[in-house]
């Protein structure tokens, strides 16, 4: 049986607004990217493609130290976002890039399987009728491969409920205020006695999860259906 405390339910709360926002904000990137990995003949593809992916190789640890020297105070955009008085280290800013650092890659390759399964001869003939690029990407890309945006989106938000790693090290186990799921399970496996809050807190994260792929996969069905 769940036994959550208020800052257990805050924890669920955060993680599902750091999830929801990296992911939304990833996805015109995201789209971005997979277009021009998969629908241009960019050169250096290889290069981009290896940046984009090398999230998913490096451990969480590391992208996180990498974003800390980042946005550090004595970092490159750390010392620039501090002229408008901007601070993403220790902060749910900070929590939302790094969810959304880590995630990003999986958003990309599903967009860009999908992409790459339209018929290049569809926008073809869209050109030859007089369609303009903006056109086309209305009306044959975004619509042809919306069930893989959604796969790519479900698929981040689902990554973004578990990230550990980055986070702790970019925005901290602060509560309340970034202590997401998985950070609060760690710290309860840290403390003596809290295994049962930790056991209820892992509950809670794969029912999240796994509800976040079955609604994700109703709406990708529909979507076919349609």
């Amino acid at each position: 049986m769940l036994n959550l405390n208020p800052d257990d339910i805050l924890a669920v709360k955060l993680s599902l607004e750091v999830a929801a926002a990296a992911t939304l904000l990833s996805l015109p990137a995201g789209f971005a990217a997979a277009y021009l990995l998969a629908l241009t003949e960019l050169r250096g593809k290889a290069i981009l493609e290896g940046l984009i992916n090398l999230p998913l190789v490096l451990p969480p640890v590391v992208t996180g130290y990498l974003l800390l020297l980042l946005f550090g105070r004595n970092g490159w955009l750390g010392g620039l976002l501090r002229l408008f008085d901007i601070r993403i280290i220790f902060t749910l800013r900070g929590a939302v890039i790094a969810s959304a650092v880590v995630g990003f890659p999986l958003l990309v390759r599903a967009i860009r399987v999908g992409m790459e399964g339209i018929d290049r001869q569809l926008m073809q003939a869209a050109r030859t009728l007089g369609a303009g690029w903006w056109d086309t990407l209305c009306t044959i890309t975004i619509p042809l491969c919306g069930r893989a945006v959604l796969a790519g989106m479900t698929l981040m938000f689902a990554r973004s409920l578990g990230e550990f790693g980055a986070t702790i090290i970019l925005a901290g186990n602060i509560p309340g205020l970034t202590r997401t799921i998985p950070l609060a399970i760690y710290e309860y496996t840290s403390t003596p006695g809290g295994d049962r809050m930790a056991l209820s807190l892992c509950l809670v994260s794969i029912s999240l999860s796994f509800l976040v792929l079955l609604i994700g996969e109703a709406a990708n069905r529909s979507l076919a259906r349609r």
